[in-house]
């Protein structure tokens, strides 16, 4: 079983992924395995960007079950998905703390506000769950995902994490 942990930037991904690691669950850095493969390419305004589908064919995996992890793990062959989603105003403190451009915040913070990654998951067609992480520790975010693949999904259905009050206060 591969399962895609997604999300905007500054979600949760890697800090959940860390302590799913530390338990023993074997964890895929798609960007690490991205750049060993030499998948990964800037464009000229200092993005990088991922061959997804040549990420998916050159992958290979030495366990029955694996987390994938990355902003895009929902395009990867997975059998589900969860997609940690946090508060828009709390993703631009994060994003802020890291010292990221301006631009840059602004435009992950509205991708988090109108469910970008989620649709796109579901539009995937692997079965979708959300997980908000705004107040959750890593390990509660972990224990979540966990229960999530025990059958503990109300909740977690896709659309059960509503933004939309934050995005009509800013009009």
């Amino acid at each position: 079983m591969f399962v895609a942990i997604t999300g905007t930037p500054g979600t949760g991904k890697s800090s959940v992924a860390a302590v799913l690691s530390s338990r023993g669950y074997h964890v895929v850095d798609l960007d690490a395995e991205a750049e060993k493969l030499g998948l990964i390419e800037t464009d000229a305004s200092g993005d990088r960007l991922v061959d997804v589908d040549a990420l998916g064919r050159a992958l290979r995996v030495p366990t029955k079950i694996a987390f994938f992890t990355a902003y895009y793990a929902h395009r990867m062959p997975v059998n589900a998905t969860i997609v940690l989603r946090c508060h828009p105003r709390a993703l631009r403190e994060r994003l802020e703390a890291r010292g990221w451009p301006a631009e840059k915040v602004q435009e992950n913070v509205e991708a988090e506000a109108i469910d970008i990654v989620l649709q796109e998951a579901v539009e995937e067609g692997s079965p979708v769950f959300e997980i908000d992480m705004t107040r959750l520790t890593p390990a509660e975010g972990a224990d979540a995902v966990l229960g999530i693949l025990q059958g503990r999904i109300r909740g977690h259905e896709p659309g059960s994490i509503d933004w939309s009050e934050e995005v009509l206060s800013w009009y």
